[in-house]
């Protein structure tokens, strides 16, 4: 697939998009509040990072005191700030200047210890390896053209016996036709791989990358080959595996789940 977008790399062209969403203070861009906080120090805390499942408790560590722990492509002030407020040690990587300003707020909001490190999660060379005991990794590899790179990257720098936890989209979304979803008709229209650069007619990708002064994100979506597949291949062992809806958010997701939630470990 396409990895650049008028001469620039896509990771460019999102980093612009995500700065943008946060401004404009999008779903993903509001840090949680006091009382979420509050009880996250209490240990009182869910964590979702794909549709409206939660991550089961069972797949974090029973403490995460101290826990060295890489939020991936995570900014916005949200699941970085929860996981510190319950004692792990956090570092959270966006490529968003933005999305990564939430998080500090927060931080300092609440006196949360929280690193910010701006990169793209398909290269984190500017961690050594054996870095992490825990990776969690919203739904956002659907922001990059090729998965594998951020699967074979979070097997790096995981240590033994460490723990990713990942949700990204059943590839099924994306062969939606996506004005009859408007619609509430549900009609496959792409193939997947999926790509908005290519998989898409010139007329319908600048009216998706170009409304106004709004930049939407240029998105991909994967196999299952390589979102499942990629993981096993660089080298986890899966163990945990759910479905997750996105209640009222697209009509497909009244008959298949739209999102997909894994727990692998680091042998």
């Amino acid at each position: 697939m396409e990895n650049t977008y008028k001469g620039a790399p896509v990771w460019e062209h999102n980093s612009r998009s995500w700065d943008v969403e946060a401004r404009s203070q999008g779903p993903w861009s509001q840090p949680v509040g006091p009382d979420v906080i509050r009880r996250a120090r209490q240990q009182d805390w869910e964590l979702r990072l794909a549709g409206d499942t939660p991550v089961p408790r069972a797949w974090f560590p029973a403490s995460l005191n101290g826990v060295r722990t890489l939020v991936l492509a995570g900014g916005g002030g949200q699941q970085a700030a929860v996981l510190a407020a319950a004692g792990a040690e956090v570092t959270v990587l966006d490529n968003s200047v933005e999305q990564l300003s939430r998080d500090r707020l927060v931080a300092e909001r609440e006196g949360l210890n929280i690193k910010t490190q701006k990169g793209v999660m398909e290269d984190l060379s500017c961690f050594d390896e054996s870095s992490f005991e825990l990776v969690v990794h919203p739904c956002s590899n659907c922001f990059v053209p090729d998965v594998k790179p951020v699967w074979m990257e979070c097997s790096r720098v995981l240590r033994r016996g460490g723990r990713l936890l990942a949700g990204f989209f059943n590839p099924i979304f994306y062969t939606l036709d996506k004005e009859k979803d408007e619609a509430g008709e549900v009609s496959l229209k792409y193939a997947v791989p999926y790509s908005d650069l290519t998989s898409i007619e010139e007329g319908e990708r600048l009216r998706l990358i170009e409304v106004g002064a709004k930049i939407p994100h240029l998105e991909f979506g994967h196999s299952l080959q390589d979102q499942i597949g990629g993981q096993l291949e660089a080298g986890l062992h899966l163990t945990g595996f759910l479905d997750s809806r996105w209640e009222g958010a697209t009509t497909l997701d009244r008959y298949v789940p739209v999102y997909i939630l894994t727990c692998a470990i680091q042998p």
